[in-house]
Order: structure tokens, then C-alpha cells, then sequence
């Protein structure tokens, strides 16, 4: 299985502009999930953290996997970085409602 941490998440949604209710919108999960994810209190059952993977790959978001530097993300070659992104040091809890 895929999986990602939650600060993956949040650099990932970060570098495509989701907020957090974006992207359980977009993943098809509930909100509680992407939350609870990301803060650390619980983690995604196997077709939940699919689904926010997909929805994360199908905006332009190419994880990268842990080769001793750690894991990361970056966009598909290609794919402009949307206008309204939010850096990663401003993403927080009051810009996701």
C-alpha cells in the first residue's frame, strides 16, 4: 500500500491550493478525516488514504518516496502551480474552514 504522513498531506495540499475541506471534498471522505489526519490523532483506514492519494495525484501533486532524504512532493511536470496555493509555513487550522 500507498501511504503518505501527515505532513506529506499538508505539503501536498499546499502546493495545489486545496484546503482541507478541498480535499475531502475531492477525495470523497469527510472532513474529520483529512483533520484528524494531518493533527495526527488517527490515520486513514486502506481506502480512505487512497482515495486522498488519488485525489492529490489528480491535481498535479508527484509524491516523492524516502531515498535518505526523506519523503516529499513536487508537481507533475507540467502542471502550473495553482494562483490562490497557500505557502506550507501558512497553512494552519484557521485557513481550512
Amino acid at each position: 500500500m500507498k501511504a503518505i504522513t501527515p505532513a506529506v498531506c499538508k505539503a501536498a495540499r499546499a502546493l495545489v491550493g486545496f484546503t482541507q475541506p478541498m480535499l475531502a471534498e475531492k477525495a470523497r471522505v469527510g472532513l474529520s478525516t483529512i483533520h484528524n489526519f494531518e493533527v495526527g490523532t488517527s490515520v486513514p483506514n486502506l481506502k480512505n488514504m487512497t482515495e486522498i492519494i488519488f485525489a492529490l495525484e489528480t491535481a498535479g501533486v508527484q509524491f516523492i518516496e524516502e531515498n535518505g532524504g526523506g519523503p516529499g512532493v513536487r508537481l507533475k511536470k507540467g502542471r502550473a502551480k495553482r494562483s490562490r496555493s497557500i505557502s506550507i509555513d501558512k497553512l494552519n487550522a484557521s485557513n481550512d474552514q
